[in-house]
Formats: C-alpha cells, sequence, structure tokens
C-alpha cells in the first residue's frame, strides 16, 4: 500500500485570513491528487482553512479502523460509489445533516441518513466501435444477446464499477434474471476480462472487440491524451436504456468521518465541495457530470449530447451491493 501525503497549500496562511491551531483539517483521498489540489487550494483561499492531503490507492478503510479515535482524518474523498458503502459499513462515517448540502446534492445521490454525499457522476457507458457497428441504441440486457457473441470488452467483473451495474441489474430484474443475464454476457466475451476502463475501449481499437463497457469520463480523458486519442476516435459512446429506464450512473463522494478531530472544518469543506465552484473544477477537470444540478459539464462533455439517467437512487445499490458480488462468484465472469 502505497500513501503520499502533500500540503494542499503551503502552511496555513491563506489571502484575508489569519492563520491559528485551528485552521485546519485532513483529508485521506481515494481521489488522485491532481484532480483534488486544486480545489482545495481554492478552498483555503476562501476560508483561511488549511488542508493536509494524503492519497491511497487503497487501504483507507483499513487505516481509519487502525487509527481508531487517534485518527487525523477528517473527510474522506471516495472515487466510487462502493468505496462509500464499505466505509459506511464498516461503521466509520459520522452523519451530516446539512440544508446547504441538501439543496446542493439531490435526494437521488445522498444517503437518506447523511451517511455520504456524492460529488460527480458517470455513466457506465457502452462504446461500439465507429467503422463496424456505429452509433447504437443498445440496452444493458441486450450485451447478453447471443448476436453478440465473441463482441464485447470489460475490465474485471469485481471492480467496483462493475459491481454497481451489476448491482443495478438486481434492482430492476430480481437476483434470477440477474443471474442469467450476467452468464449471458459472459458467454458473449471476447477474452477473459482485464485491464482497465480505457483498454477495452483500445481493444475495441485494435479489432479484439466491438463493444467495450466503459466509465463516461474516461471517453473525454482520453480525447485529451495525444497517446489515446486514436483509441477514443475509433469508438462511438452510446448512453444505453435511453429508451426505458435510462443509463446506469456511478459517483463519487465524501464522508465524514467518526472520529473526525476537526468537524467544524470539515463540513465547511463539504459545503464547498457541494456548491458551484468546485462542482464546475471536477467538470471541467476530470470530464464528469456535476451532481449540482444548474452547474454544466465540461464542453466536451455537454458535445456528447443529453441522456436521461436511471432514477433509481443510488443508495438502493448499497442494498444489492453484496447480492451482486455473489453473483459474480457463482458464474465465475472472470473465468
Amino acid at each position: 500500500m502505497k500513501w503520499v501525503t502533500c500540503a494542499a497549500v503551503v502552511g496555513l496562511m491563506s489571502v484575508g485570513h489569519s492563520a491559528n491551531a485551528d485552521d485546519k483539517l485532513t483529508v485521506y483521498s481515494y481521489r488522485q491528487a491532481f484532480l483534488v489540489e486544486p480545489i482545495l487550494t481554492r478552498f483555503t483561499e476562501e476560508t483561511g482553512i488549511g488542508v493536509n492531503l494524503v492519497f491511497a490507492k487503497d487501504g483507507i478503510a483499513e487505516r481509519l479502523a487502525r487509527e481508531g479515535r487517534l485518527s487525523p482524518a477528517d473527510l474522506v474523498l471516495t472515487s466510487d460509489f462502493s468505496r462509500l458503502v464499505e466505509l459506511v459499513d464498516k461503521d466509520l462515517t459520522s452523519p451530516v445533516k446539512n440544508t446547504q448540502l441538501e439543496s446542493n446534492i439531490p435526494a437521488q445521490y445522498r444517503d437518506p441518513d447523511g451517511e455520504w454525499y456524492a460529488l460527480t457522476m458517470r455513466v457506465r457507458n457502452l462504446y461500439t466501435a465507429k467503422d463496424r457497428l456505429g452509433p447504437q441504441q443498445i440496452t444493458y440486457e441486450e450485451l447478453a444477446d447471443p448476436k453478440y457473441k465473441g463482441k464485447i470488452c470489460t475490465r474485471s467483473g469485481k471492480h467496483p464499477y462493475n459491481i454497481a451495474l451489476v448491482a443495478s441489474m438486481i434492482a430492476h430484474h430480481g437476483e434470477a434474471e440477474a443471474k442469467t443475464w450476467l452468464a449471458g454476457v459472459k458467454s458473449n466475451l471476447a477474452r477473459k476480462p482485464q485491464g482497465n476502463d480505457r483498454a477495452q475501449v483500445k481493444a475495441v481499437k485494435e479489432g479484439l472487440c466491438d463493444i467495450a463497457i466503459g466509465n463516461s469520463y474516461y471517453y473525454g480523458n482520453m480525447m485529451q491524451d495525444p497517446e489515446q486519442k486514436s483509441w477514443a476516435e475509433a469508438v462511438t459512446i452510446n448512453f444505453p436504456n435511453q429508451a426505458d429506464r435510462g443509463a446506469h450512473v456511478n459517483v463519487s463522494g465524501m464522508v465524514l468521518t467518526r472520529h473526525a478531530p476537526n468537524k467544524a472544518n470539515a463540513i465547511k469543506l463539504m459545503e464547498f465541495l457541494s456548491a458551484d465552484v468546485a462542482q464546475k473544477a471536477y467538470a471541467d477537470v476530470n470530464m464528469e457530470y456535476p451532481v449540482k444540478a444548474d452547474v454544466a459539464p465540461s464542453t466536451l462533455v455537454a458535445s456528447w449530447g443529453e441522456f436521461k439517467s436511471d432514477q433509481l437512487p443510488i443508495f438502493k445499490l448499497a442494498e444489492y451491493h453484496q447480492a451482486a458480488v455473489k453473483l459474480l462468484d457463482e458464474v465465475q465472469f472472470d473465468l
């Protein structure tokens, strides 16, 4: 496990504020520093509250549990919904009931008890080979259709993004039907699940498959990467289930830690992250959709067109998380 600690600002002194021992807080983050540091710096400039940012790819829940009451962490930023569920399930969070947060973040994208709040949204898109299939009015259910045998690429089924998708299928269709569907998807795979979401789009470009499952923000990031732009240009981005329930979405989010030593400052940061400035920064830097309804996505993301999202409340996915993991084991999806 690799931990990287970096100060979001130099010291605790900010423009227009006098620093003191109370003007601080600590954030543990699954989100990479390049994305959150500029936002945290802006927060410090506006409030005078210094932020110590600690980044880790994994293991934050374990670290919080080990540190217990002595943990310096006030807030945790997650990169996906499954991480939020893990923190709540391990009793590492503290509920926040706050009118500003509830005003900025729609009920669909926050825990009813205030245990967590979403910050950004991304779609689980289906990418199709531009020269072989072109745009497709496709559904997640159709991924199990035998006509797509040997044509689908995806990352591991056990990745949080895919667990959440399977959980949504259970929510809509029940466990038995979802299991049949998952087995059908497995039989249509062009290769054993592997790599990340970008690797699936690359595989389409290379002709290994015709359909890739991947999150929307990776498409935007690939379009801006000179080495990967050709991958993105080889596919069409499709928003599934537009004729019925809408496309499945996942979220990044935040939680107040159970033993936050700087609770008031942490809540100020939560409010800031849910407001216009931070929401716009997330949208522009990482090609994600803001959860605050009146903040527009980036110009590039907006160019993909409007879409209908699944209105299933995100917190409902937590109810089917373990069932989704169980189905993936039962069908041996990754083998």
